[in-house]
């Protein structure tokens, strides 16, 4: 087995074990669950780890150096008017094909699916379009959150109070394991590019500007398409008793999200495609690896979205609502704080995104202080979730400050942190969230009697905006042990020293 793919899969089971402990330690407790819904979470822990593997390298052989490459020749272009059109396309095109864009469309009945997943796809174009101008013209990105986010507020204001949770949760859902690979790679590459000091900076930011693009544009499409009616299709757990049936629920719906993926990845390839029709960049033997790249990432992320979906989602829902419809209701904010804490590990276009900060930093923002904060700030928001589905508050009390707090330590903290924090915030609400945390907060809420429209959308909306702070705040602290540090020795004290070395 390819040494890389074993770490990638050792690493994708450190991730999702620890989920995986905490749900059954919770059917042998608090709520019993049937054997065959057990025996269907483990199939589907078992695929979505060996997904999980297989797409990060996948990711890192394919679309990590396409975005790279597409990102240097367009800065080298310097054409503003094709610059603008290609990220356009780009952006709008990839979203069309991201798989939670799809999940949340079949949730919001009032709106058309396709609608609203053109609506995403043009306001991901449109701020793709814009994240790029900033990096050419070297635009504060704090500043233009700061901006683009009050309009978001003000907008919200005239859309119906009920749509707010929805519009926000456009916002997470759309950077998935699809677009954030590629548009992370783009930022780099458009960075490198540029080859001056605040290049590094500039490269984090364009995940955080393509996750406001689509808030905007549905509240603006909440103007014209009431949500009121709007419902959500519960998890139906099928019926299995033997280990046959749980496989032959695997395998009847490895079809259906083949196709998805096969969907989802076409206009990646076509993007590679054409580009290699117009630069000539890639060898024989480039191109060959990245079609093997590909082919990875289309294996894992049908093993995943399988797995998650026939395995972790009825799972979630029967968590929720069970928990929910028994006196120890309030129990679901502890186990929520444990649940967020593990489950945004297993995210795959997190660990992309972590890996790469990593890289670009030179080994100063490590994997383990991204996955620490992120758990701190994911944990935060499942358990202020949970307060929501079952008070009601409305989601105003959290948005509002939440982003006030993050938009003011955005003008504090190194502007590399804010880039990464911002981006780690489109990141982190992925497919684990809309497929086990929103059924948990569906099934729970509808136990409660809540309303399902206000209440339980907005989870995918918390825990996207906790990683702007706990980044930000990581960011802090990074800052003020480094002025707290030793001073560095001076250039000549230096080149004396080693002479006097040199001497001994």
């Amino acid at each position: 087995m390819n040494e890389k793919l074993k770490e990638n899969i050792k690493e994708s089971l450190s991730s999702v074990l620890p989920i995986t402990v905490i749900v059954l330690i919770l059917s042998v407790t608090l709520l019993p669950l049937e054997t065959g819904t057990v025996a269907l979470f483990l199939v589907g822990a078992v695929l979505l780890i060996v997904g999980m593997g297989l797409f990060q390298l996948g990711a890192e052989m394919s679309m990590t150096p396409l975005g790279q490459s597409v990102g240097g020749q367009l800065m080298k272009s310097r054409r503003l008017l094709p610059l603008v059109l290609v990220c356009f396309f780009m952006g709008s095109i990839i979203t069309i094909a991201e798989p939670d864009l799809q999940v949340l469309s079949n949730q919001v009945a009032a709106i058309p699916n396709q609608v609203l997943i053109w609506t995403v796809a043009v306001g991901v174009g449109i701020f793709l379009a814009i994240a790029v101008l900033r990096i050419l013209f070297h635009v504060s990105l704090s500043k233009m959150l700061i901006g683009f986010y009050l309009l978001v507020f003000v907008l919200s204001f005239f859309s119906p109070s009920s749509f707010t949770a929805v519009a926000f949760d456009a916002g997470g859902v759309t950077t998935g394991p699809i677009t954030v690979p590629f548009i992370m790679a783009l930022g780099v590459g458009l960075s490198a590019a540029r080859s001056d000091p605040d290049a590094v900076e500039d490269s984090f930011g364009l995940m955080a500007l393509c996750s406001v693009g689509p808030v905007m544009m549905v509240l603006l499409l909440g103007v014209f398409y009431n949500p009121t009616d709007a419902v959500y299709a519960a998890t139906v757990v099928p019926a299995v008793v033997t280990t046959r049936d749980v496989v032959r629920e695997f395998v009847v719906a490895i079809p259906q999200y083949a196709g998805e993926v096969l969907t989802s990845i076409l206009p990646v390839v076509g993007v590679l495609a054409v580009f290699q029709l117009v630069t000539r960049t890639y060898r024989r033997r480039q191109l060959l690896r990245m079609g093997i790249g590909f082919l990875y990432t289309i294996l894992g992320l049908i093993l995943f979205l399988t797995g998650v979906n026939v395995g972790f989602a009825p799972v979630g829902s029967l968590l929720g609502s069970g928990l929910a419809d028994s006196s120890l209701r309030w129990v679901l904010v502890p186990i929520g704080v444990v649940v967020g804490y593990y489950i945004v590990k297993a995210e795959p276009a997190v660990q992309v995104l972590n890996e790469q900060v990593e890289e670009i930093t030179e080994g100063a923002v490590s994997r383990r202080m991204m996955n620490t904060a992120l758990s701190i700030g994911v944990a935060c928001a499942v358990a202020l979730s949970m307060v929501r589905v079952l008070t009601g508050l409305n989601i105003y009390w959290l948005l509002i400050p939440g982003y006030a707090a993050a938009l003011l330590l955005s003008r504090k903290v190194p502007q590399v942190f804010v880039g990464i924090a911002f981006d780690s915030g489109g990141v982190a609400s992925g497919t684990m969230t809309s497929s086990f945390l929103l059924p948990l907060a569906i099934g729970a809420c509808t136990a409660v009697g809540g309303n399902v429209v206000t209440d339980a959308f907005g989870i995918v909306a918390l825990v996207a905006m906790a990683p702007l702070i706990a980044i930000q705040v990581m960011g802090l602290v990074y800052a003020h042990k480094s002025k707290t540090a030793a001073p560095p020795v001076p250039p000549v004290l230096d080149e004396e020293m080693v002479d006097f070395e040199e001497e001994l």
